[in-house]
């Protein structure tokens, strides 16, 4: 059969996913055609991931669907009969880096010519990136997006009957439950608690790539916390692009994302973490139920973007610099010690010197011990794309370095304070830089080298922290 002959054929549209309607979300269960039962036996794929926590959740699941089709994982890229590289649409330089990937694997094909080569996530949700796919990357057999990740045995199997799929979903989105997940780790989870995203800041992509804002039914997520903690999970990290708005869309219940962590907070997992969170959505609630503590940990990643009130509202952001520092102060309050992390976007466009010191005046007022930060990087298609930016590229950089040493500073000194504190670390692995020590995180989120005694790969042990280094704490374990 032809390999320019599509067994599917739908291109996205940035049009039809900006619309939202008030219909009800529709729940499925995840099944396998028999007739894809067993295809994979004998193959073996390689999966590349690229960008968020959603997309590396996204990534277990495909593995899951793979591996329950018979296909069996190898790092080794030249004995893949099947690449699926899974993609983030956030940044540009992050797309070339994938099209780059995907030439390279061009000379693979020469020397193995049935190898089928997939892309999917969030880039093939932009019109620009399948055109330029069907232009200059014929190749590639299997296309599909953020949608429609359950539909996988039907892609691979028409692929390698010698089809092309093309299937990028511009829909609101529905959930489908009981995906099989192959997990990457021994001890932390990802959990997605919902999907999508109802904000549209004007410079992001994502409410277009993912989707309306749909919640998992809670009972879904307490049966599937449970199930990790009885399996031997230590901690999950629930995934949403905007967790704070979870339950908005139910409509057979009151039920908000401050309910599902007192729910898990009653539930024999011992760490609970999430991500990410909308400053706009963070509720008095949802504070007083992160003040349960227990298995809930003291640490939040709480993006700001800027410290300008006139920067957010061209962001669309739906808050201003005084109403953010009001929930960062009743953080603080409830939650003593709580470690906060950011993400700050420099040389959005008009922004001017002085707004930029607006930005640089909130990390010092809040003192995060960390943060994300960009320049800003224009999507197409979002009303951002269009706005005028007379900075220079010197000019960008030189904010972003000014803005990154009063981020290090802060850094430095949230680290500090744990300096000959005793932490409960969930141990990782070895350390990258000295295979002598062991290294993971804390409760407050920090990564901590230490000198092991019995310590081993999935243990929650106790360290005492001897110094503080900007990005990781040194211990030794009692």
């Amino acid at each position: 059969m032809s390999n320019n002959t599509y067994s599917k054929l739908i291109e996205p549209s940035i049009k039809d996913a900006r619309k939202r309607r008030k219909e009800e979300i529709k729940f499925s269960i995840f099944d396998i055609n028999p007739k894809y039962l067993n295809f994979g036996v004998g193959k073996k794929y390689h999966l590349k991931t690229y960008g968020c926590q959603g997309n590396l959740s996204d990534s277990e699941k495909m593995a899951g669907i793979l591996e329950a089709l018979g296909f069996i994982a190898t790092d080794i890229e030249t004995e893949a009969d099947f690449v699926l590289f899974n993609t983030c649409a956030i940044r540009e330089n992050a797309e070339e880096r994938v099209f780059g990937e995907l030439g390279r694997f061009q000379k693979f094909l020469k020397q193995k010519p049935d190898m089928i080569i997939g892309i999917c996530g969030c880039m093939p949700q932009e019109e620009k990136t399948v055109r330029r796919l069907k232009k200059s990357f014929p190749y590639v057999k299997v296309v599909f997006g953020t949608h429609n990740i359950s539909s996988l045995p039907e892609y691979v199997y028409d692929a390698f009957n010698g089809q092309k799929v093309v299937e990028v979903l511009s829909i609101e989105g529905n959930i489908v439950e009981n995906i099989p997940v192959k997990r990457d780790h021994l001890a932390k989870a990802w959990v997605d608690i919902m999907y999508g995203c109802d904000e549209f800041c004007t410079y992001c992509i994502v409410p277009y790539t993912r989707g309306k804002e749909r919640s998992r039914k809670p009972e879904s997520i307490i049966e599937e916390v449970e199930a990790l903690a009885k399996a031997g999970y230590i901690e999950v990290t629930l995934l949403g692009q905007n967790v704070n708005a979870y339950g908005k869309d139910f409509t057979d219940r009151e039920y908000g994302f401050a309910n599902l962590l007192e729910d898990l907070n009653k539930t024999s997992i011992k760490r609970i973490r999430y991500t990410t969170s909308h400053p706009r959505d963070l509720d008095l609630a949802t504070i007083k139920a992160m003040a349960l503590g227990g298995n809930i940990m003291p640490n939040l990643h709480l993006p700001v973007q800027s410290g300008n009130n006139e920067v957010l509202k061209r962001m669309n952001r739906k808050y201003t610099k005084e109403e953010y520092m009001e929930k960062i102060n009743l953080l603080k309050e409830y939650v003593p010690g709580i470690s906060i992390t950011t993400d700050i976007i420099v040389a959005f466009p008009g922004e001017t010197e002085e707004q930029f010191q607006d930005t640089v005046e909130l990390v010092k007022e809040v003192e995060f011990e960390g943060a994300f930060t960009f320049i800003y990087s224009p999507r197409e298609g979002t009303p951002a794309a269009n706005y005028e930016n007379l900075l220079t590229e010197e000019q960008k950089h030189d904010r972003l370095n000014r803005l990154n040493d009063v981020v290090n500073a802060h850094s430095l000194k949230g680290q500090m304070r744990f300096e000959n504190q005793v932490v409960e670390v969930l141990v990782e692995g070895p350390s990258k830089n000295n295979p002598e020590l062991l290294c993971g995180y804390s409760e407050h989120n920090k990564l901590v080298n230490f000198t092991p005694k019995t310590a081993k790969v999935g243990d929650l042990v106790k360290v005492k922290i001897i110094k503080a280094y900007s990005w990781h704490l040194l211990g030794e374990e009692l």
